[in-house]
């Protein structure tokens, strides 16, 4: 069993906590809760830092996700934990939480969140691993949609990709290849198939790309 990483968490709907789950009593419960009279209600991911321990949120559609983990955690599990909180919550309730009382939920979705917490608590190198792949994917896909015309006149750009890409699939094959237990976890299993399928999809892209770039130069 992992150490304990995330300690508290909450899902709100506007101001009001719908489920909650702590794993011991603290004024961080307190502090986290009134961030809530403070929101503009856009969608929007923030995190602070107060009293040795960082404040994370993630706000959707009018419902707020928050879990409070200790300093020294990776940002990225936090991340991961709100994201795959929000996605079991959606998909569990639905509509049916617009109408939900105060603290109504926390009998049966806080047994969900405390699993999700011991779930990234045991896994830490895995979701690390992740998160970054995942960002690599997005800074490529980025760059693309930004230097797309410019590549055509450009081969160093279009070397500068290809390279990218290599690198990406390379990390894609080591991460798929890794020890059981990431998949024997169906959501990080689906994440894993998404990210190789993404860089296999921007791969051939490229390969479109310099072709295209080949054609024009030869006028063929």
């Amino acid at each position: 069993m992992g150490q304990k990483l995330l300690i508290y968490s909450f899902v709100a709907r506007r101001t009001m906590i719908l489920a909650e789950y702590a794993e011991f009593k603290g004024n961080f419960t307190r502090i986290a809760a009134q961030c809530l009279e403070n929101l503009s209600g856009r969608n929007n991911k923030f995190s602070f830092n107060c009293d040795g321990r960082t404040f994370n949120y993630l706000v959707e559609d009018g419902y707020t996700f928050c879990v409070v983990a200790v300093e020294s955690v990776d940002r990225e599990i936090p991340i991961f934990f709100l994201e795959r909180v929000k996605e079991e919550f959606n998909k569990r309730y639905g509509g049916n939480a617009a109408t939900a009382a105060a603290k109504s939920l926390s009998r049966e979705f806080g047994s969900k969140l405390k699993e999700h917490m011991q779930y990234c608590a045991d896994h830490p190198e895995e979701i690390s691993k992740m998160a970054k792949l995942q960002a690599q994917v997005s800074e490529l896909k980025s760059a693309m949609i930004e230097k797309i015309e410019k590549v055509l006149d450009n081969k160093e750009n279009v070397d500068v990709l290809v390279e990218k890409a290599k690198n990406l699939y390379s990390q894609a094959q080591d991460f798929r290849l890794q020890g059981t237990t990431v998949r024997r976890n169906p959501w990080l299993q689906d994440m894993k198939i998404m990210l190789i399928v993404i860089v296999l999809g921007i791969i051939i892209a490229l390969i479109l790309i310099i072709v295209l770039t080949i054609c024009l130069g030869n006028k063929c």
